[in-house]
């Protein structure tokens, strides 16, 4: 290659008309030349779709003025030959931090602290410190050059930085890695808005969840509408003016796994928002749920090391997921382009940006079509960002960011030589460097003294030394330009270091140095035979032979394919109805689109139906479990007295194996409640057990509970003197959160019809909607449902006085382990009760409780279930139905429906669940015994006519996986012999959560898995 005028290096040292702003004034001589450059005989990609070759760049201020076969050049133009090497645009990341200032949170201390119930902000902001919807990345950003230089060496020229903190994080600045003035960077100062579920540095208690993140954010786009449609008036909030300004622009969501992905864009939908969404890199688990979303990610290229399992016990903490994701984690993009899912790439999340091409590269030999790796780099997030006019390609008008290679971008081989932003070049590596790969003839002082053999890649070349002897030696090179120098130690025959220093001449290398004993010498090395590259190796389509599939749910014992649903005829068993019939023997039911069909003696099978045969086995409904918190991220939003807002469904896990392990004991639906930490919980989930399909798939939301509860958790006994502070502290101050909340709550109700009976609402401002007394008003209008926390007697007689003198009911109680003493007053009001079978003396509120509970209940004509809140118990919740028999001698149906219709009936879900009918769910259990007996255990469980658990299925699920996890052990281990670096196995064993427990949870621990 040649250039006509000057080099690019000249031209990095000299003042270009880039360096200063107009407004600015210099210090010292203007220099306004127009920096007009033209790159010829290049292969020129102007965009992923267009290759040309022998074409032309012409660049002049900053700006592409042509690109292609045939460009004038005017008079005056630094013009370099780039003949053999390829200019492609630069890159642009949407997810960074580049030029913002660190941000970090405050130290956690030891033991519990003391709650930050309000904001510390200053200023006429909002009540929350995690929303700063009024932060501005361009207000902000400082031009970092030695991350610029990072970023541009891994090929990018533009990035979207915003400041990574708050659920809130306000706009982003579309900015170009020139590392001249900050204002001649910025491209656009308000280009996007920035969300995410992570609090950051906030110190405020709220939240302390995943719902509560969400919770917040919804309340926020509700408060933002308000106070744009007239809140103004009432009070000034600069959170919420800013907000009102941010919405309107791009919105990019920082989620994180692929359950958050839909999470956020749940939330964004509610307010006709399309998040941009920024993933974990693990979103080829559930492709289809992405893919029904239409949505556009970010995703990231930091696979996953090779764990290292040449240690045996060491292999035992690895999960099987998590060889699967270092497995199938390079094939990610791959999956998301072929189902047509735009994406786009970001550094975020690798340890060195110099990694970046590399992962590229990788992702491409995984399948990934190089058209696609290079739309995720530069057309899709300009088009993203609404900058497709001005970066991410090489046409008339854009912005003169680009890139100069060897060759190919994603030949491995390929050396990135400069990266131009704004018409400014930024040397990765001098293109002038001669290639010296070859075989030379090694002399010193003119006598033989071996060969020199350089082979490898261009970029990292290899060096060997043989010497005359056949001594091997591996020098030390170090390459500048055409300076070369190299020392080497001969070893046995040598006691100390050569040094020579020589350059590039005459077809080879010539120069001087000393021996190790200090003796002059001088040395050549001609060259002798050219570099021959290997044959080129055709990459893969698909990654290497063996690479195993996605299964669902992606844990240890998914499958790779969910259940589906079929025709089901169960013959000849004994079927517990549940219903007037009682029990049947020597019957069948057949089960068809879901739904029970016909129940006789018999039946006829149609085409395609599964038939099982029930001959000495027992039939019943599926069990319900009425409280349980199996199958959530999060259980707790315990910062407030009142959580009514958060809402269950937000932080459902579908991958969770205690769904599996329930299935195998029988349990088809569970009602997942809000934890106790506070007197009003949040909204409940009632979910079926389908393992593995999408939280929606599981979610029942006609079913509408909310958690409320009473005793020592509220008034927080238990949870140190340093918490103190939050309202309330007695039994007395939980009493006055139920008016206190009940009353603002009718209040707002009727605030709201006042508003919705006007015929003209021209003039009148709507009531501010309010997510936590939504839901209370939903229970004065007997809507939604109470399931109350409850122990001691004097309480429960207190909350069933409120809702009296409150008009409103309660459902349930729930744990209710002095029901006993009050069973009449719950019956008379027609209030179930939701107990343990026999748990006692494990607190001080449960000092008298007693095994007959759940039958002296009954007997009064309360509805009761026995539930497990636990995720152990309630794989054998049968069990625990049949010791009502013993505590207590209720028969053998009343005590089986406690886990099956009456659970059903507390739910109001009766009509479909609880009992074998016509008509009602297909959630069946084939027991291959007596269902309470101690040697019952499932043969079938089947959820709306699909098998989600066999005995035979699960006998095979445990061979794969034994097979599954060998073949990655030893993938991992041949990855390791072949230099792969390693991370050490760590231990994570998934949360189990219980109704106490008053940790939050951090949305991104989505972690574990079955081994």
């Amino acid at each position: 290659m040649k250039q006509t005028t000057l080099t690019c290096l000249t031209l990095l040292c000299s003042g270009l008309y880039v360096s200063g702003q107009v407004t600015f004034p210099r210090n010292g001589a203007y220099d306004e030349r127009a920096g007009r450059y033209a790159f010829t005989h290049a292969t020129l990609v102007t965009d992923p779709g267009t290759v040309l070759q022998d074409a032309t760049l012409l660049i002049e201020n900053g700006l592409v003025i042509a690109a292609g076969g045939s460009v004038a050049i005017p008079e005056g133009t630094v013009v370099t030959d780039l003949k053999g090497n390829y200019i492609y645009p630069s890159f642009i990341d949407l997810h960074a931090a580049y030029g913002m200032p660190e941000s970090s949170a405050p130290p956690r201390t030891a033991g519990r602290a003391a709650p930050q119930l309000e904001s510390q902000k200053k200023g006429v902001y909002g009540w929350n410190q995690a929303i700063h919807a009024e932060q501005s990345a361009a207000a902000l950003f400082a031009v970092q050059e030695t991350k610029a230089a990072a970023l541009r060496k891994a090929g990018f020229g533009t990035v979207l930085s915003h400041l990574q903190d708050g659920i809130v994080r306000g706009t982003g600045a579309l900015v170009t890695l020139h590392t001249g003035p900050a204002g001649k960077a910025v491209l656009k100062s308000e280009a996007s808005a920035h969300f995410s579920f992570s609090k950051g540095t906030s110190t405020q208690n709220y939240p302390t969840s995943a719902m509560g993140a969400v919770a917040l954010l919804r309340q926020t786009y509700y408060d933002a509408d308000w106070y744009e449609k007239g809140g103004k008036a009432e009070e000034t909030n600069l959170s919420l003016e800013a907000f009102n300004r941010i919405k309107k622009l791009p919105s990019f969501f920082e989620a994180g796994d692929k359950w958050a992905l839909l999470r956020a864009d749940n939330t964004g939908k509610e307010f006709g928002v399309q998040y941009i969404l920024k993933g974990k890199g693990d979103e080829y688990q559930r492709m289809d749920a992405i893919k029904q979303r239409k949505v556009s990610l970010i995703i990231p290229l930091n696979f996953p090391e090779t764990y290292d399992v040449s240690d045996a016990w060491d292999a035992e903490v690895v999960t099987l997921a998590e060889l699967k994701h270092w497995e199938l984690a390079p094939a990610n993009a791959a999956f998301l382009a072929e189902q047509e899912i735009p994406f786009a790439f970001t550094a975020t999340g690798l340890k060195n940006p110099s990694d970046f091409l590399d992962r590229l590269r990788t992702a491409v030999a995984y399948g990934l079509p190089k058209e696609k790796a290079l739309e995720a780099l530069t057309t899709t997030p300009a088009r993203l960002i609404r900058a497709g006019q001005q970066v991410g390609a090489l046409k008339k008008g854009f912005i003169a960011n680009f890139l100069i290679t060897s060759g190919d971008l994603f030949d491995k081989e390929t050396v990135l030589y400069e990266n131009w932003v704004q018409g400014t070049p930024y040397i990765v590596r001098n293109m002038h460097t001669p290639d010296l790969r070859g075989t030379y003839a090694f002399t010193l002082n003119d006598q033989p003294a071996g060969r020199l053999q350089v082979g490898g890649s261009r970029s990292a070349p290899d060096y060997q030394l043989v010497l005359q002897d056949s001594t091997r030696v591996t020098p030390r090179v170090a390459v500048v330009n055409e300076l070369f120098s190299m020392t080497y130690s001969a070893g046995e025959h040598t006691n100390g270091t050569i040094r020579l220093t020589g350059w590039l001449g005459g077809g080879g290398l010539t120069g001087s140095g000393e021996l190790a004993d200090g003796t002059p010498v001088t040395w050549k090395a001609a060259l002798a035979a050219p570099f021959t590259a290997p044959p080129a190796r055709e990459e893969p389509a698909r990654p290497p032979e063996g690479r195993g599939n996605v299964w669902y749910p992606f844990t240890g014992l998914g499958g790779e394919q969910l259940p589906v649903q079929v025709p089901i005829l169960v013959k000849n068993t004994t079927v517990w109805t549940n219903e007037q019939e009682g029990l049947l023997t020597g019957t069948d039911v057949l089960v068809q689109n879901g739904k029970i069909s016909r129940i006789g003696k018999s039946l006829p099978i149609p085409t395609g139906t599964q038939v099982i045969d029930g001959t000495g086995k027992h039939l019943t409904s599926g069990i319900i479990d009425e409280h349980s918190h199996i199958a959530l991220f999060s259980v707790n939003e315990g910062s407030q007295s009142s959580s009514a807002e958060v809402r269950m469904s937000d932080v459902i896990n579908p991958d969770d194996v205690n769904i599996y392990r329930q299935l195998a004991g029988g349990v088809t639906t569970a009602q997942l409640l809000h934890g106790s930490a506070n007197a009003i919980g949040g909204q409940s989930a009632v979910i079926k057990l389908k393992w593995g399909a999408s939280p929606e798939a599981l979610w029942l939301p006609e079913a509408r509970s909310i958690k409320f509860a009473l005793g020592e958790n509220v008034k927080q006994s238990n949870w140190g003197d340093a918490v103190r502070v939050r309202y309330p502290q007695t039994r007395m101050g939980v009493e006055q959160v139920y008016y206190d909340h009940f009353i603002r709550a009718r209040e707002y109700d009727q605030a709201w019809k006042r508003y919705n009976a006007l015929s003209n609402k021209s003039g009148a401002r709507a009531p501010r909607r309010d997510l936590e007394l939504d839901a209370l008003a939903e229970i004065l209008h007997d809507k939604r449902f109470i399931t109350c926390h409850s122990y001691v007697q004097s309480e429960i007689n207190m909350l069933m006085s409120v809702a009296d003198s409150l008009k409103f009911r309660i459902n349930t109680f729930t744990h209710i382990l002095e029901g006993y003493k009050l069973a009449d007053k719950m019956a008379a009001r027609n209030i179930g009760g939701s107990a343990f079978a026999d748990w006692w003396a494990y607190k001080m509120e449960v000092k008298e409780a007693i095994p007959y509970n759940a039958a002296l209940m009954a007997r009064e004509g309360v509805v009761v279930s026995i539930n497990s809140d636990d995720a152990e118990m309630a794989r054998r919740l049968n069990q625990e139905a049949g010791k009502v028999v013993n505590f207590g001698g209720m028969t053998e149906e009343e005590a089986w429906k406690m886990v099956t219709l009456n659970p059903a009936k507390l739910l109001r879900l009766d009509d479909r669940l609880g009992s074998i009918k016509p008509g009602k769910d297909g959630d069946l259990v084939l027991w291959n015994n007596h269902p309470l007996s101690i040697y019952a255990r499932p043969e079938y469980t089947i959820i709306d006519g699909a098998i989600y658990f066999s005995r035979e299925e699960d006998a095979l699920r445990r061979a794969r996986l034994t097979r599954e996890k060998a073949r990655l052990i030893q993938k991992s281990l041949e990855a390791k012999s072949k230099g792969a670096p390693t991370q050490s196995p760590q231990s994570r064993m998934p949360r189990m959560w219980h109704c106490e427990d008053i940790t939050g949870e951090d949305i991104h621990q989505h972690e574990g898995g079955e081994r």
